[in-house]
Order: structure tokens, then C-alpha cells, then sequence
């Protein structure tokens, strides 16, 4: 039986003041959850994050993370820095760093690599762009986007990695995939996994929809037999809404 999981994404927001507020908000909301709860906040935040949430049942994650060990990188975060601060997880190769910053399926594997190097757990994203989905390339470009992630990562290293299914068009939007559709998105997902290792591995890996999942929808999201969990956006920066998700 998997353990769910639910993470919060909170993108480029929240000061340090209000990192401090929002957990605090969200620690007695959780703290009874049946799944694993993680919040993923910018770099600013982390510390503060780790401090707040010293002693809960909620993990702290980063939003990214380079491949070097260090180097000049202007503007990069290593592995073994989010390492120090106490970080657990780190979400790699989300689609608007795949978007608006370049990165391509060859740089998110080897952050990936870099990440599990570094004991931390990863929540790998893939998915589809609307453009790509109305020409029917779904199977397509999840099994290459799920390959090129994992290559060079061995079987008993799946244990680190989370892989969230994200249709780029149902993020921020609004729209979310049918929890049909979502469910068969992600068993293309789990049977790419079944291939590149075996069906043990398959029925291991935790696998998230990210994609607008929020109060009104978990439920039902979270009643498919492929979805372990979800990456959660928009709904993660309010305490109500996100312990509603976790408490789905």
C-alpha cells in the first residue's frame, strides 16, 4: 500500500514573516494527517521553515536544485546547501522552470542525480503542454519526459523519488484533468516505470497529480487507484484550503 502524498508548491511566494504565519496557521490543521505533508518554499524561507516546523509531521522541500557540487553558477543552490539548512525534499524539472527558464529533460536528470546524491528526496514533474495534448502526444511525451528523468538512476534509488503528473495546461488555470483522465495519464506513468525497471518498482513509486487539485476536488482526485498524492499550487498558500487537501 503506498502512503499518500501531499506537498505544497508555494512558488515565488511568502516573505520569511509570512512563512512563519502560514505554518503556524497550518501545524494544528495537519497535525492528525494520514499522509506524509510537505511544504516546498522559495530559498529565503527554508530556515525559517525548518525552524517553524521543527517537531511537526510537516517536511520542508525546495523548489530546485542544481547539478554541481558548487561552482560558478551565479544564482544556483547546490544539493549539499539545502543539505545544511536540514531540507528533506526538493521538486525538480516543474514545468514553469522547463517553461520560462530553459530547462530541458538531460538538465532535470542530472539535478535529480545531484539530489539523490545528496539523500534528499525528490519530487520529479512531467507532463503534457495543452498544444502537445490536442495532438494527441500524451503517452508520448510522458514516457519520454518519465525515461529521460530516470536515466542513470538505479532501481533501489526509486525509493527517493516522487513523480508528479502535472498537465502544464491545468496548472494556475483553473482547469483540471477529469480524475479519469488524470488516473490514466498516471498509470502510462507507472507502466513506463514497470519497462525501465520492473513491476515491483512500478507498484513502489509514488506518483502526485499537480494540476488545480484543490478542496473541491480531492476527493475524488485522491479515490483513483494511480494517485498517491498531489503537488499542490495556488491552494497550498492558504492553511484552510491546503489542510482540507491533506485531510481530503
Amino acid at each position: 500500500m503506498r502512503r499518500p502524498i501531499i506537498a505544497g508548491n508555494w512558488k515565488m511566494n511568502n516573505t520569511i514573516a509570512e512563512t512563519r504565519k502560514l505554518i503556524n496557521e497550518l501545524k494544528p490543521l495537519v497535525k492528525d494527517a494520514k499522509c506524509d505533508v510537505v511544504i516546498c518554499t522559495p530559498f529565503t524561507s527554508l530556515a525559517a521553515a525548518i525552524e517553524e516546523t521543527k517537531g511537526t509531521n510537516i517536511k520542508v522541500g525546495a523548489q530546485n536544485v542544481h547539478w554541481a557540487e558548487k561552482g560558478a553558477f551565479t544564482g544556483e543552490i547546490s544539493a549539499k546547501m539545502l543539505l545544511e539548512l536540514g531540507v528533506e525534499y526538493v521538486i525538480i524539472g516543474h514545468s514553469e522552470r522547463r517553461q520560462y527558464f530553459g530547462e530541458t529533460d538531460q538538465s532535470v536528470n542530472a539535478r535529480v542525480k545531484a539530489a539523490l546524491a545528496a539523500s534528499l528526496k525528490v519530487i520529479l514533474c512531467i507532463g503534457e503542454t495543452l498544444d502537445e495534448r490536442e495532438k494527441g502526444l500524451i503517452e508520448e511525451v510522458l514516457v519520454r519526459q518519465t525515461t529521460e528523468a530516470l536515466k542513470g538512476i538505479d532501481k533501489a534509488q526509486l525509493e527517493d523519488i516522487i513523480i508528479a503528473y502535472e498537465p502544464v495546461w491545468a496548472i494556475g488555470t483553473g482547469k483540471t484533468a477529469t480524475s479519469k483522465d488524470a488516473n490514466d495519464s498516471i498509470k502510462i506513468v507507472r507502466d513506463t516505470v514497470a519497462k525501465l525497471y520492473d513491476e515491483e518498482a512500478a507498484q513502489k513509486i509514488r506518483i502526485q497529480y499537480g494540476g488545480s487539485m484543490n478542496p473541491s476536488n480531492a476527493s475524488e482526485l485522491m479515490a483513483m487507484p494511480e494517485i498517491d498524492g498531489g503537488l499542490i499550487g495556488g491552494a497550498s498558500l492558504k492553511a484552510e484550503d491546503f489542510a482540507k487537501v491533506v485531510n481530503y
